[in-house]
């Protein structure tokens, strides 16, 4: 009797389980999901790519020593305004001043001794024509050996005044480098611009730009009037810039102002540092140096201005749109043209497969939604175009995101809020 009672017992517990279940599951197909619900409309869509940099002037020019010594005159400071040709310093010139006099008096004393070698040649030959002669008259006068030692002192002689023409040369190449070093001792500007570096006072010692490049930069001058940013694009975007493309540009020092720019350079290879160059993770991120020409910045940038580009790829007018929010992927959307996801089974029987498919949730008249496939264009801040798929005027579900990943086919749904306009996308 017990045990009949407990089987009886446990019969009812399972259909007061099932019950519930079935009751479970019945709220769960009848559940109404709050949703935002957006309209497709045709809105003016713009494609960009937004990256950062710092501001650099086009031209600029580091100005380093060619010799070294102690700087007496400094006619600049650091944010003066020069022209082409300005004197800027001056090195200690009396070391290359006296390099300069002993040069001219080693030019002046082989040039005595080739005057010398001159004089010497010419007596040597008007010696030999003399004995010459004499000889022609009277052979028996001058021995043969005589005249041939004659010969032999206008040869010598004509070898001596040689080099000492050679000499001579020498000597003022000798002097040339020396007016050469002197000359270097003055320093004007190479370009006109804006000091935008100064790193030497009154006093120091300039050092040779061969011997340390960075210690010997003395100053650099900057063409303030041509600036330009290098921005770091990322592999994924950089295709989608051409030269020419239009940017806004925003500088951190300027925060309420936008500015004009143009992309006018793509770099062909990657921009790695040291650290990057030596990791060898397949996911390393890599990025391509865009150059933007900054057309309308104002007197007050300086080098180095943090700066963001946003640069516009693409533009779309009156297109149809959906928020970028409301497309998803469903993995369970069957494949329905071709061959390209058939596969074969362990016993060889064919299988149809399934495959990714972008979509949206349009809402039917009984307030259900049905996902369905479409194509997408460009994408704006906020929107993508939309090229096949849906029809303006139909009611699509955009948002939230997690209502969107949870939602099924026949799922019913009501607005949660009224749908809000996008500030990047204007309605037509």
């Amino acid at each position: 009797m017990k045990k009949r009672t407990k089987l009886i017992l446990a019969g009812v517990g399972v259909l007061v389980v099932a019950g519930v279940l079935a009751k479970s599951v019945s709220a769960g197909k009848n559940a109404v999901v709050d949703v935002k619900i957006d309209t497709v409309q045709t809105r003016d869509l713009v494609a960009s790519v937004t990256a950062s940099g710092q501001v650099s002037p086009h031209t600029k020019v580091d100005v380093s020593a060619d010799i070294t010594g102690r700087i007496t005159r400094l006619a600049v400071k650091e944010g003066d305004m020069v022209r082409q040709g300005q004197f800027l310093l001056e090195i200690d010139p009396s070391t290359y001043r006296a390099a300069v006099q002993r040069a001219e008096a080693a030019v002046a004393a082989n040039r005595s001794l080739q005057e010398q070698a001159k004089a010497t040649l010419a007596q040597s030959i008007r010696n030999y024509n003399r004995i010459a002669e004499l000889k022609r008259r009277n052979p028996a006068l001058v021995a043969e050996e005589q005249l041939e030692q004659l010969s032999t002192q206008v040869d010598v002689s004509r070898a001596t005044l040689a080099n000492a023409v050679h000499n001579v040369d020498q000597a003022q190449g000798a002097l040339h480098d020396a007016q050469s070093s002197l000359s270097k001792t003055t320093l004007v500007a190479p370009i006109a611009g804006r000091v935008t570096r100064l790193n030497i006072e009154l006093g120091e010692t300039a050092i040779m730009g061969t011997l340390n490049k960075d210690a010997a930069t003395l100053l650099t001058i900057s063409d303030m009037n041509d600036l330009e940013t290098k921005v770091k694009v990322d592999e994924t975007d950089v295709s989608r810039i051409k030269i020419g493309d239009t940017a806004v540009v925003q500088l951190d020092a300027f925060q309420d102002t936008t500015f004009r720019g143009q992309v006018t350079e793509i770099s062909n290879s990657s921009t790695k540092n040291a650290a990057a160059a030596q990791t060898t993770s397949p996911d390393q991120a890599v990025d391509y140096e865009v150059t933007v020409k900054l057309i309308d910045a104002p007197p007050q940038t300086r080098p180095d201005f943090s700066a963001t580009a946003k640069i516009i790829t693409d533009t779309r007018r009156h297109v149809l749109a959906v928020p970028i929010i409301a497309l998803t992927v469903r993995e369970d959307a069957p494949v329905d043209h071709g061959d390209s996801a058939v596969t074969y089974g362990k016993e060889g029987q064919k299988q149809v497969g399934k495959r990714e498919v972008e979509g949206v949730f349009v809402i039917g008249a009984d307030n259900k939604v049905t996902f369905r496939p479409v194509k997408v264009g460009i994408a704006g801040e906020t929107y993508f175009e939309v090229l096949q798929g849906v029809k303006g005027g139909e009611r699509i579900v955009g948002g939230t995101y997690q209502a969107v990943r949870k939602l099924k086919d026949g799922t019913k749904v009501r607005a949660a809020k009224p749908s809000s306009t996008n500030s990047d996308s204007t309605k037509s």
